[in-house]
């Protein structure tokens, strides 16, 4: 049986702040068990709920060096079991005390090295010899590499082979060289263009980029991406050089918690045989709670999202008042930058009969908007996977998406001439491109309806479960240990 050890900043249930979280949760436990044992390390943060940390085990402390600083660092090990999966938890409360998983970069950067270098140091502790270890961003990204430096003699790592996955390109972990020097203890060679410098300062990404065995992120649209300028962050180079040993596979989301069969956080439950009167019976609830008006005939289009340049808001922005029509309703959830949370508590306020802007996050909610809407827009800049256009397709929610990454690989532009399709979808990073396409959808929704219903049906048939991601990162994981 391979040992394969998850390595990561977060991880449901304990600690989420986007994607990440759901795939360390998930994944683990969605391995074929007859052939993987997975466990998961991740920082042991005092802000966990009470109701996990009361029933952490201790384990074992010890003290270790870091970086080039005088005395030893305190490295305790904490341990939980929930579904056959062990979770670690690196503990040290200068690190990884605090409210938040993430605060000032550059600490970040310091106490997610000394993260990456306590993994290595507590794996003989415990005696869990990996096969694999499954780096997750930036936050890991130095465990390859420090695999390769320090810990190359090391006998328990002989044959341990590392993959680097990339969520998101954008956040990498730079800093300058000097402050890396003092919190690794690398040679000074390790610090040259073709290892961890990067514009004259140095990259935690780029270093588990160069140093594991192999790359991979979260579609397989985005795995060719990135190996652009455009998307590449200044790393497509690299990733144009490691071509050979790179890979997307898209995430998968729970059908468990995500499903309107069995979901208890929406008004009315409902299947593909009964979607449109659940779906309609939701749209009037939330119009209630939401103090719209109750119209089941209104066209309601959500954004679940932060609301950030990435995720497309300023093509919203640029042509809100054209796509709220007098037949159409706009809920938005979520926060973000301040701009794009007053334009939309602004609108709502000049037009409250079209417009709802929730400037917060509830998961409760969350549910809620996904069984009522009929569209959900999702016009990204770049999206390595999303999440929401595969949570919206079991909904019966339409998504009308901007052909990048992940929600070009999972959504199926409608052509109404073959009646195929699963969703709508624009090319060009371009407002009034993306206008076009939400009212040709209100154009389906209105006047082909039978069309609109064989969309919806499509998409609720649609299974981006994590079983079928599971054994795509099996079959990874079997070509990386068979080099």
């Amino acid at each position: 049986m391979k040992k394969i050890l998850f390595a990561a900043s977060e991880c449901v249930p304990f600690i989420k702040t986007g994607g990440l979280a759901d795939v360390v949760g998930t994944l683990p436990q969605t391995l074929d068990r007859t052939k993987y044992e997975a466990a998961v390390i991740m920082p042991y943060y005092t802000f966990i709920p009470q109701e996990y940390r009361n029933n952490f085990q201790y384990i074992h402390h010890f003290y270790m060096d870091y970086g080039k600083r005088k005395g030893n660092f305190h490295v305790g090990i904490m341990k939980y079991e929930m579904n056959g999966i062990t979770y670690y938890f690196v503990d040290n409360e200068y690190y990884f005390g605090g409210d938040r998983p993430y605060s000032d970069p550059k600490f970040d950067i310091e106490r997610f090295t000394f993260f990456c270098k306590a993994v290595l140091a507590i794996m003989p502790v415990i005696n869990f010899k990996p096969d694999i270890i499954h780096c997750h961003d930036w936050q890991a990204a130095l465990i390859p590499v420090f695999l390769h430096s320090m810990y190359a003699e090391n006998p328990f790592y002989f044959g341990t082979k590392t993959i680097m996955t990339i969520h998101n390109l954008k956040f990498q972990g730079i800093w300058d060289i000097k402050t890396f020097e003092y919190n690794t203890d690398l040679p000074g060679y390790m610090f040259t263009p073709d290892k961890l410098e990067f514009k004259k300062d140095a990259n935690m990404l780029k270093g588990g980029m160069v140093y594991a065995d192999y790359i991979s992120t979260v579609s397989e649209t985005y795995a060719n991406e990135i190996q652009n300028e455009y998307y590449g962050e200044g790393l497509d180079g690299l990733l144009r050089a490691r071509n050979n040993s790179l890979c997307g596979i898209i995430n998968g989301i729970d059908y468990s918690i995500y499903n309107p069969e069995t979901d208890d956080e929406i008004y009315k439950k409902y299947n593909i045989d009964n979607f449109r009167e659940g779906k309609d019976a939701n749209k009037m609830e939330l119009q209630r709670e939401l103090g719209l008006p109750v119209d089941k005939n209104k066209f309601m289009i959500a954004i679940i999202s932060r609301l950030t340049d990435q995720k497309g808001l300023d093509l919203v922005n640029w042509v809100l008042d054209r796509i709220v029509d007098e037949n159409t309703q706009l809920v938005v959830l979520g926060t973000g930058e301040q701009r794009y949370e007053n334009t939309f508590r602004h609108y709502q306020g000049i037009k409250p009969e079209r417009m709802s802007a929730n400037i917060f996050f509830s998961e409760n909610r969350a549910h809620k908007i996904y069984a009522a809407a009929d569209a959900m827009l999702v016009p990204s800049r770049f999206e390595p996977c999303g999440l929401t256009q595969l949570i919206s397709l079991k909904y019966g929610t339409v998504p009308i998406v901007r052909e990048t990454g992940g929600l070009k690989d999972s959504v199926e532009a409608y052509n109404e001439y073959y009646n195929t399709g699963t969703g709508f979808s624009f090319t060009n990073y371009n407002a009034d491109e993306m206008l076009g396409i939400i009212n040709y959808a209100k154009h389906v929704y209105y006047d082909m309806p039978k069309g609109w219903d064989d969309i919806v049906k499509r998409g609720m048939q649609q299974n981006f479960s994590w079983d079928h991601s599971a054994r795509k990162y099996e079959e990874l994981y079997d070509k990386v240990l068979g080099w």
